[in-house]
């Protein structure tokens, strides 16, 4: 006589554990809700089990766990999960699914769903006030329009193949974050687990792009072979670590000018010859390359050359998620960039002539005596250091470089100060400069976290205006920097306002009333004691109003970061003009003494 079949039966949040684990999961950033009441029981179950599942972090808030997501990818190419609560928490990581969508960083948002049952009806059911007013129409719409892929976990038998499903869009080319909706009754259902079966990487996984063909990449070769003053501009080609090397060398035997256009990544060493600087200058350019790169150029401010023979090399040479874009290419190659200019260079090797490689040599001669000019001509504007209360950026960011070696990683949201940051802090290796992607601004603390969990023994320098720090959420950010001992180095350029709004307000009105009455809206409160949040979670803290105290302020706030906790300067550099004249403060001369360490003021040190 047959036995009766075994059932086994197990939660959906179960299954949806295992299924973090088989697409390789490793952190969970999370900002829990009463939407996930199935799942912390699961994850306690297991714990006490002694079963592994992703490690899991708890951000006070979501823009410091979408960060810290986006960072982790940016530092290791491996996309993580973040949970949030319902559309409260979604609606909290939008602006930071932009950044991801515009980074093209695999990332998986999930959040939780009101549940749908209102009596009991199920497991689950509602049972809070919140239940009923967290349920918009379309939740998804919050991050559509950022989302490559979004969907709604219909039933628990699902939970392994939608997990995979969501893994494969977010890291197939190009990457790009994704959104997955979870109601709690689901997460609650029990299914056998002979219902729920796997879905391996090997036969669902994703799709990585690929090299060119031959005969497109000859015909650039054949361009740049006799072209006279060869240009290429990138931006994001060095997110594969394999890049700078492999651009710098095919333009060292190309003689091609390498521009970066607001770099996310370091793709080209800034001390090689043929780094030629991050203003586009495309007038006299024959032939040009456009290589992984959103915005080469602002068409309104650069002189362009019709003559100019482009082709495009991208991951993502149409710009999907652009409504409109509007750079002319005549010829478009669209795979990996790291493949495709191997591809490229070997072609240039097969048909370079004696009279190529002389002329290229001579152009690579040419650029070293512009490089060393450009760089003298930083160095000059660094020799001054400004005065009490309005400290230079550009000498700030030149003792930077100097003090923190070339294997730390400058995280750059300093936005008007960003070129600056670029310019004067001097970075060579591969993956060592981080910078920003989207339009929404408080990227760079979770951003900073995320690469410092990545990457545990590196120094991360954080870069930032007051104003980018203030929507950075950093209280949050520096909790999770104490709870999870994740030490970063914060540099805070306070202006005491948007420069941003003000110089936009210029270029459109250049004589305009805001400039007649110095009206701008643009300033913000004076005087921030932000050394303050970051002692508030047991970070080390200095103002800094003096120039000659920067070196040694820079100093201190190193030894305390490579000591295990993390440190703000405050640097006080020249205020934004605009509908008001703030004064400052003069600093007394003592040094105040916290229960959480010593906070030095610049004009005491």
């Amino acid at each position: 006589m047959d036995k009766a079949p075994q059932v086994k039966l197990h939660s959906t949040a179960h299954y949806f554990l295992e299924g973090l684990n088989e697409i390789g999961i490793e952190y969970l950033f999370s900002n829990f809700g009463t939407d996930h009441a199935p799942l912390i029981e699961e994850m306690a179950r297991w714990k006490k089990e002694g079963r592994k599942f992703p490690k899991v972090l708890n951000c006070p808030h979501e823009n410091t766990a979408m960060h810290m997501a986006a960072g982790y990818a940016m530092a290791t190419g491996r996309g993580q999960a973040v949970m949030v609560h319902v559309d409260a928490g979604t609606a909290n990581s939008a602006m930071a699914m932009h950044n991801a969508r515009r980074g093209r960083l695999p990332l998986l948002l999930m959040a939780g769903k009101a549940p749908y049952t209102v009596r009991g009806e199920l497991p689950g059911s509602r049972d809070n006030y919140v239940h009923f007013i967290q349920e918009p129409f379309d939740q998804a719409g919050i991050v559509r329009s950022y989302a490559k892929w979004e969907w709604t976990l219909p039933s628990g038998v699902m939970t392994k193949e939608t997990l995979r499903r969501a893994h494969t869009v977010s890291h197939s080319d190009p990457r790009g974050p994704v959104y997955l909706m979870l109601p709690r009754e689901t997460l609650a259902q029990t299914w056998d687990e002979g219902a729920v079966r796997p879905f391996p990487e090997e036969r669902y996984g994703a799709v990585r792009s690929g090299a060119a063909d031959t005969a497109a990449v000859a015909q650039v070769a054949e361009r740049l072979l006799s072209a006279k003053h060869p240009v290429m501009v990138t931006s994001y080609a060095g997110r594969n670590l394999d890049a700078p090397a492999l651009i710098e060398e095919l333009a060292r035997f190309a003689g091609i000018r390498v521009l970066e256009a607001n770099p996310l990544y370091l793709n080209i060493s800034r001390a090689s010859p043929c780094f030629a600087g991050m203003m586009p200058a495309i007038t006299d350019a024959d032939v040009g390359l456009l290589v992984d790169v959103d915005v080469p150029w602002i068409p309104k401010h650069t002189r362009e050359n019709p003559q100019t023979w482009w082709a495009h090399v991208d991951v993502d040479v149409v710009k999907e998620c652009f409504p409109i874009w509007g750079f002319a290419s005549n010829a478009r190659l669209q795979g990996d960039s790291v493949l495709i200019l191997k591809q490229l260079l070997e072609a240039l090797r097969a048909r370079a002539t004696p009279a190529f490689r002389d002329a290229a040599a001579k152009r690579v001669e040419a650029m070293r005596g512009e490089g060393n000019e450009r760089r003298a001509g930083l160095a000059k504007q660094a020799a001054d250091k400004g005065k009490t209360g309005a400290i230079n950026p550009h000498y700030l960011c030149a003792e930077i470089s100097k003090a923190i070696g070339d294997d730390a990683i400058v995280v750059n949201e300093g936005i008007r100060n960003g070129p600056v940051v670029n310019n004067q802090i001097m970075r060579t290796e591969p993956g060592s400069s981080i910078g920003f992607a989207g339009g929404g601004l408080g990227s760079s603390s979770g951003t900073a976290l995320g690469i410092k969990l990545a990457k545990p023994d590196a120094t991360v320098v954080q870069m930032v205006g007051d104003g980018g720090f203030y929507f950075g959420n950093p209280s949050s950010a520096y909790a999770v920097s104490k709870q999870y001992k994740l030490p970063i180095f914060t540099v805070l350029f306070d202006n005491s306002g948007w420069s941003a709004v003000k110089e936009a307000t210029l270029r459109v009105y250049p004589e305009g009333d805001a400039k007649a009455t110095n009206e701008f809206n643009a300033l913000l409160a004076p005087d921030i004691e932000f050394t303050k949040i970051c002692e508030a979670a047991g970070g080390y803290g200095e103002r800094v109003d003096d120039p000659e105290a920067v070196p040694a302020a820079i100093q201190r706030c190193l030894k305390e970061v490579r000591g295990g906790r993390s440190a703000l300067m405050h640097v006080r550099i020249p205020v934004l003009g605009g509908n008001a004249s703030f004064p400052r403060k003069r600093e007394s001369s003592s040094v105040a003494q916290k229960s959480l360490g010593p906070r030095f003021r610049g004009d005491d040190v």
